[in-house]
């Protein structure tokens, strides 16, 4: 076994964040309205490229787990955005979303809270179709900014996660077995 830690799909794509509470339950503050399964399914399937911002080189950060995924099990053409790398998994990294090559259909985000109202008006600027925030962001200025430039938004969901629920690659450690059966496995060396 080599020091590959296998985490959990959830687990996995997870962004830390701290969401703003309403006070009296401590419950995360939730206005804005999530978009339905057939909506982010829609939503996928009309994107081409994807950028993820905050794109990591690190393997056990969660941008790096879903990048490898998208790259070897999805159709998209993925683009990287990290100011601070020149090259992720073989491929340029770009400082900025007005530095990519294309206009992104969909900027999937693993940055901090504080950043992404900021990050959302880049993808306005630019001329996206889609902002995404990764398992874990929330953030309601955010999707107002996104909205009101005519992006369609989702919140607390893993683009890895659902492009694999919707196309029958999610497996209970992350990944598409090839195999669909309600029986046990065998294990080896038994007779």
């Amino acid at each position: 076994m080599t020091g590959i830690s296998i985490q959990g799909a959830g687990e996995a794509c997870a962004v830390p964040a701290a969401p703003a509470t309403d006070g009296a339950s401590g419950a995360p503050e939730r206005s804005w309205r999530s978009p339905s399964a057939p909506e982010r399914l829609a939503i996928l399937r009309r994107a081409r490229s994807i950028a993820i911002v905050g794109a990591s080189a690190n393997p056990a950060r969660a941008s790096y787990f879903v990048a490898t995924y998208l790259l070897s099990s999805s159709p998209y053409e993925v683009y990287f955005v990290n100011p601070r790398a020149t090259e992720i998994l073989g491929r340029p990294a770009y400082a900025s979303l007005a530095d990519l090559p294309v206009v992104p259909d969909l900027v999937d985000v693993f940055r901090k809270d504080a950043d992404l109202p900021g990050v959302a008006q880049e993808a306005v600027e630019v001329g996206a179709k889609a902002l995404w925030l990764q398992l874990g962001s929330w953030n309601e200025e955010a999707a107002a900014i996104a909205e009101a430039g005519g992006l369609d938004v989702v919140m607390d969901r893993c683009v890895k996660i659902e492009h694999a629920r919707f196309h029958g690659g999610l497996h209970l450690a992350g990944f598409n077995t090839g195999e669909i059966s309600s029986r046990k496995q065998r294990v080896s060396g038994r007779g």
